[in-house]
């Protein structure tokens, strides 16, 4: 089994689950080393006195908060450790409400959570069952390198997730940043009637394996393409903003490009996953037993029919 995280206790009223905290996603960001530009020199950052000029070791660093000008409070680690709130490393329950009722925005990182040993997997499954039956998320908090988290518990296929969520004073009021929105009237007559005929055209079920990174494949194939010295190909430039007086001609192209797209789905760079559920949605005969190029040229064909 992976280590977790973070290791303590779910507590709900006089329940105690010992858990481990997995997170529950994984970057696909291409990590780079820094070089000095014509050399092979590699860049290391280093921890510096500012006034000595000499390095210093991490276990001779305090924090410090400015109170005035120039002026600091030095906290030493062992006080904040000493001052944390839930020390007993317990992710403590103390409501449950809807999922739903949780505005997107307060979501931070979502975690799993496993029992850390096979007799405590009991209670854990009855907490998860009890949670999916009733759509309830436990509100909890907890403590995880020196920072208390408010957080969800959720149940998922079996699983107990565990979001971290904002604080309420967290989030930024919209209106006191965003300056360029003016007070305009609401939006109404066929510029409203054809954007919302653009989005109608352009919905779908929701399928994550749709979607992928194509800019780290990218960066991945500038990195080969260098490697063994090929040409660079950029990318196109960004778009032209909308002018306002353009903008009915613009949806209205949108929606009928929408349209022409969604017919004619992209096989070439397709899985074959991704055009089995073609296959499945077109209701094409032997998929099963087609190889990926087959899976193309039937899922071509039957498009090319409907259309």
């Amino acid at each position: 089994m992976a280590r977790g995280i973070w290791t303590g206790s779910i507590t709900i009223g006089l329940v105690t689950i010992p858990v481990g905290l997995f997170s529950a996603t994984d970057s696909h960001t291409v990590r780079f080393n820094q070089f000095q530009r014509g050399t092979s020199d590699r860049i290391r950052y280093q921890r510096v006195n500012e006034r000595t000029g000499k390095e210093v070791d991490y276990s001779e660093i305090v924090k410090g908060y400015e109170v005035n000008d120039g002026q600091f409070v030095i906290v030493e680690p062992d006080e904040l450790a000493a001052i944390a709130p839930g020390r007993s490393r317990t992710i403590e329950i103390t409501s449950f409400v809807d999922l739903d009722d949780i505005d997107p925005i307060f979501f931070q990182k979502t975690y799993w959570l496993a029992p850390t040993k096979a007799e405590h997997a009991r209670p854990y499954a009855l907490l998860a069952e009890a949670m999916a039956r009733t759509n309830k998320a436990g509100v909890a908090s907890f403590v995880m390198r020196g920072k208390q988290y408010l957080a969800d518990v959720r149940a998922d296929k079996g699983i107990l997730a565990l979001d971290t969520l904002f604080y309420a004073d967290e989030i930024r009021d919209p209106r006191e940043l965003l300056d360029t929105l003016s007070e305009v009237g609401a939006p109404r007559g066929k510029e409203l009637n054809m954007a919302t005929a653009l989005i109608e055209s352009m919905s779908g079920p929701w399928r994550p394996e749709d979607y992928r990174d194509t800019f780290t494949r990218q960066v991945e194939k500038l990195i080969d393409d260098k490697r063994r010295g090929h040409r660079i190909m950029t990318a196109a430039a960004a778009p032209e903003p909308t002018k306002v007086i353009d903008l009915m001609e613009a949806l209205r192209r949108s929606v009928e490009g929408s349209h022409r797209h969604r017919s004619r789905p992209d096989l070439d760079s397709a899985s074959k996953s991704e055009l089995d559920r073609m296959a499945r949605d077109l209701d094409i005969k032997g998929r099963s037993k087609m190889s990926k190029s087959e899976l193309a040229r039937a899922v071509k064909r039957q498009t090319r029919r409907a259309s």
